[in-house]
């Protein structure tokens, strides 16, 4: 199962890299210069913008650090039809495929979305805190790789492609620090604890995969974010009732 990559979009628009996975498909990751391999994505943030360009619908998400350029192909798919009625602006949180392409001799990066859902700015500032927590643990092992030998492939491939220094790095890092100041207070006060159902839901949202999330694996994530395990168990079996997730088999989660 592979879960959804968490990027901010500054880290994502400067990316120009892409490697094949060995696997059937052969599909592209793009790698960000932090090292993230990004083939499905994560994001979240606050749609700016829609536009009908051909039979594609255009659309800019905007996080603390840049924007996320997404394109929906398919004048006649459900999703081109549900984000058209979304109104601008709204946060939004987005699942959906990495691309990369090549146009005058630059690289352009945009994502495809396969759900897009409205959330609140709560669920956003959280996604900025999680997304910050793997960026600078991804920017440690970077660290890490340049002052220790020998050096994992995957970090000789990042450092030797995007020429990494300890500036780079540091650079990195506080672009990570402005998109915490932009978090709200209420997110970062233990007496304003997140909404158990939007966390719950964003959890399988994010490590869903193809083949869905083990029932346990949500529990044990939403214990990081304070919600036990009795209320996590019991949100989900309220999820299930009311049709918001089910079950392809007992004991993992997808949504519908």
């Amino acid at each position: 199962m592979e879960g959804a990559v968490r990027v901010f979009a500054g880290e994502f628009n400067s990316s120009t890299l892409t490697v094949k996975k060995s696997d059937p498909d052969g599909i592209p990751c793009v790698i960000t210069p932090s090292g993230a391999w990004c083939r499905i994505m994560y994001l979240s943030g606050a749609l700016t913008e829609v536009f009908e360009n051909g039979d594609m619908l255009r659309c800019r998400i905007s996080d603390p650090t840049g924007v996320f350029e997404v394109v929906i192909p398919g004048v006649r798919s459900e999703l081109f039809t549900i984000v058209k009625k979304i109104p601008v602006p709204s946060f939004v949180a987005i699942t959906g495929m990495a691309q990369m392409y090549q146009r005058k001799g630059l690289c352009m990066l945009s994502v495809r979305p396969e759900s897009v859902q409205t959330v609140d700015r709560t669920l956003r500032d959280i996604w900025v805190l999680r997304t910050a927590d793997m960026t600078l643990n991804r920017l440690e092992n970077l660290a890490k790789a340049m002052r220790e030998k020998p050096v994992d492939p995957l970090s000789r491939t990042v450092m030797e492609h995007y020429r990494t220094t300890p500036e780079t790095v540091q650079e990195l890092i506080r672009m990570v620090e402005s998109a915490l100041s932009s978090v709200g207070t209420s997110v970062l006060s233990v007496q304003s604890p997140v909404n158990p159902n939007e966390l719950i839901l964003a959890i399988i949202k994010e490590h869903q995969g193809i083949s869905g999330i083990s029932a346990q694996d949500v529990i044990a994530h939403a214990a990081l974010q304070g919600v036990s395990a009795d209320t996590a168990t019991e949100v989900i079996k309220d999820l299930i009732s009311q049709d918001e997730c089910y079950q392809p088999q007992k004991g993992i989660l997808k949504l519908l």
